[in-house]
């Protein structure tokens, strides 16, 4: 049985967990005999709403029992 093989571009999807990475990957795929385009999706940019929800989510927040508190501790900084 034959198989007959056509010239259709193809598409390829990778994902990456460490986006500090993208540039090396794009890098080293581009250098693949055949590649012509590579392609990143734009991310959505988060409002200042769902970014201090992250914040929140993932840690990085400061409580202060006063406003003295918190300007004490940035006067030690």
């Amino acid at each position: 049985m034959a198989t007959t093989m056509t010239n259709q571009p193809g598409v390829l999807t990778v994902s990456i967990e460490d986006m500090s990475m993208v540039k090396d990957i794009k890098k080293a795929i581009s250098m693949v005999r055949g590649v012509t385009k590579i392609t990143l999706p734009r991310r959505r940019k988060l409002s200042g709403y769902e970014q201090a929800r992250r914040d929140v989510e993932q840690g990085r927040v400061c409580s202060y029992d006063s406003l003295e508190d918190f300007i004490k501790e940035i006067e030690n900084d």
